[in-house]
């Protein structure tokens, strides 16, 4: 498992969490079936071709565990090396500590500060919520030296914004209508987490 930071690429632990920049085409396309459930999506908005839409398929990829490391042999067309581009939101996948196995992903857009994330069907009411948006925080505090990192929520997604609170995000003044990915307006709420020791990583 990756154990450090190099340039373009990241990686940051929290109790349960590990969470690195992708490595793999892999480490992407199971980083998104695990926000492609109705559930998630209904307020995430992807971008119909970033959906992995089979359920089965979304569950057949969650069973994998990263660079093939339970001993399956990755598909080819999956193994090729992930390169993120200077202008894409910096993604970074998560996996659990314990087993390795993938829990979800962190995206945050390193120029406006503004953060996202979710988590697999199975690691949802646990608690995880706040860790991955702590890990957040640190990615944007300490690793992108950005001052304030931002979240915006819709309104009756109380699992998100309690998540948010827990991880220390307080209420902050933002758009009230807000364009999903996939073109879907919603209501937003927003929150913020200031730093006065921002600094980079590398």
């Amino acid at each position: 498992m990756p154990g450090r930071c190099a340039p373009g690429r990241h990686v940051l632990a929290t109790e349960r969490l590990l969470l690195f920049t992708p490595r793999t085409l892999m480490d992407v396309l199971v980083a998104l079936a695990a926000g492609a459930d109705a559930e998630a999506q209904r307020w995430l908005g992807t971008k119909a071709d970033e959906v992995v839409p089979d359920p089965d398929t979304r569950r057949a990829l969650l069973t994998w565990r990263p660079a093939g490391d339970d001993g399956r042999r990755i598909p080819r067309e999956l193994a090729v090396p992930y390169v993120p581009a200077p202008d894409d939101p910096l993604l970074l996948v998560c996996v659990h500590r314990s087993d390795r196995s993938y829990a979800g992903a962190l995206e945050l857009q390193h120029r406006s500060g503004e953060m996202g994330g979710w988590l697999a069907p199975g690691c949802r009411g646990q608690g995880l919520g706040a860790e991955l948006f702590r890990a957040g925080l640190e990615l944007g505090h300490t690793h992108l030296a950005l001052t304030t990192v931002r979240a915006g929520a819709e309104p009756g997604n109380t699992a998100s914004r309690r998540s948010l609170a827990r991880a220390g995000f307080g209420p902050d003044q933002g758009p009230a209508r807000h364009a999903l990915p996939d073109g879907r307006v919603i209501d937003a709420v927003w929150h913020r987490h200031d730093s006065t020791a921002a600094r980079r990583c590398h």
